[in-house]
């Protein structure tokens, strides 16, 4: 008999034909001439409903069986279901169950659990019809983000999980040693002696990949990598994690403007893809989420983006009519509230900014002829605020140098980002997108830790 999930059978699925499910059970309702059982198996948002009847060989005890979260293979043939609201329905000949779920104990019941409850449950959550939407919105914009490069000609690039340098410069990062913690060699003056360590010196889990896939660039032109990145920094907010994915696409012979384009049309092209391939899924958080977010997709799809300076926007800042926590002064960095003005408020659809103070901005970053400010920019979008930041990256070796020793940074430690300058050195541009981020704004979830299987935060490591 064809087996076929879920997903298949309510789209395509035709009376008459026999066929084999395999998933868990929802729900079950019970009558006297027959039952009900709602299977679903995480192909789709939509459950399928199971007709069994006293006939069925050993109904009694398979009924009993057949509770919430139980796993079961059934057989039997499609017919029209009389039912509102579901095409067909699968008349049940053979029922298999594989796994039982004593309803006593198992801990999703058949109501609506809070998001702090399921945190604590992240091995059985992909199961409610919220995690599951949120797993395969996931995995589509993933897929949405290997063919946007791939169909562009842009190489994969798997950068170092492990790394020596700091790429932001904000020496908040998990370090990786294999000394014994219980007995940590010491130099005469008392420092951690890093010569005994696995690497002979200090190693770290990196940031980020860009300044691998700027290597990587030099060699194949357009690059982009796609992997975990870690911050040790030490929040416990709704939009921070310290594990999470990082899109990282690196050109060469662009410059800011090119490296704007590329992010405008890559989060246009994500959002269109998410918007076919799980358009039930996006409205379900339209409905039990987020009532803006169709209205949200819609309008990265189909607006412009907006472009200012950061000067620009520190003035209309300076002229809005509304009292923001955070003063709003040039040469500070924006703050969210900041952002989401400009972007939810003011121009009503996402913002790009660009060209931010030095000071503020990272060494790598492309320094202008002002001297004052570096070529950089961010996408600010409604709701959430930056959601891409990238920039033109200094090309100019003196240049470069100068700025990792301004920041205090061991320029040792990059002399082979430096070579780069050296040897065929070129203008160059990318941005980073923040996956977890990415997808809290498009389904609206509160809180980023709900976009990742298994988030990892402060005190938060038991899955």
């Amino acid at each position: 008999m064809t087996k076929l999930r879920i997903a298949e059978i309510l789209k395509n699925g035709l009376p008459e034909q026999a066929l084999t499910v395999q998933g868990w059970v929802r729900t079950k309702r019970a009558l006297k001439e027959f039952a009900f059982v709602e299977i679903n198996d995480g192909s789709c948002l939509a459950n399928l409903q199971v007709v069994l009847n006293p006939d069925l060989p050993d109904y009694t005890d398979i009924l009993k069986r057949l509770n919430t979260g139980a796993s079961v293979e059934v057989s039997g043939v499609l017919v029209e279901s009389p039912a509102k609201g579901q095409r067909i329905e699968l008349k049940a000949s053979a029922v298999k169950i594989y796994g039982d779920a004593d309803p006593e104990i198992y801990p999703l019941q058949k109501k609506r659990h809070s998001f702090e409850f399921l945190r604590t449950l992240a091995h059985l959550r992909a199961r409610t019809n919220t995690f599951g939407a949120v797993f395969r919105i996931r995995n589509a914009c993933a897929m949405a983000i290997h063919q946007f490069f791939q169909e562009r000609g842009f190489l994969w690039i798997h950068t170092p999980i492990i790394t020596g340098s700091d790429c932001e410069g904000a020496g908040e990062m998990f370090t990786v040693t294999s000394l014994n913690l219980k007995n940590i060699p010491k130099t005469p003056s008392q420092e951690v002696d890093y010569s005994q360590d696995f690497f002979g010196k200090p190693a770290y889990l990196t940031v980020s990949g860009q300044l691998e896939a700027e290597v990587m660039a030099t060699a194949f032109a357009n690059v982009y990598t796609f992997g975990p990145t870690f911050r040790a920094e030490n929040s416990n907010t709704s939009r921070h994690l310290a594990e999470f994915w990082m899109v990282e696409p690196e050109m060469a012979f662009c410059d800011l403007k090119g490296n704007m384009d590329l992010a405008e049309e890559f989060l246009k092209y994500i959002f269109k893809y998410v918007m076919d391939k799980c358009y039930e899924d996006m409205e379900f958080f339209n409905q039990r989420i987020d009532n803006t977010v169709l209205a949200s997709a819609d309008n990265i799809i189909n607006n412009q983006f907006e472009r200012i300076t950061y000067t620009e926007a520190i003035a209309l800042l300076e002229k809005a009519d509304k009292k923001f926590e955070y003063t709003v002064r040039w040469g500070a960095d924006l703050q969210s509230e900041h952002e989401r003005y400009l972007a939810e408020e003011l121009f009503k659809k996402p913002v790009i900014v660009t060209d931010y103070p030095v000071g503020i901005k990272a060494f790598y970053m492309r320094l202008n002829e002002d001297e004052k400010t570096v070529a950089a920019m961010d996408i600010l979008a409604p709701k959430i605020g930056e959601i891409v930041g990238g920039s033109q990256r200094e090309e100019r070796l003196d240049i470069l140098q100068r700025r990792i020793q301004e920041q205090e940074l061991n320029l040792e430690n990059y002399w082979w980002y430096l070579d780069l300058r050296r040897y065929g050195t070129v203008p160059h541009s990318g941005f980073g997108l923040g996956f977890e981020r990415l997808i809290q704004f498009m389904t609206g979830m509160g809180n980023i830790r709900d976009v990742i299987p298994f988030p990892r935060a402060p005190l938060t490591i038991d899955f």
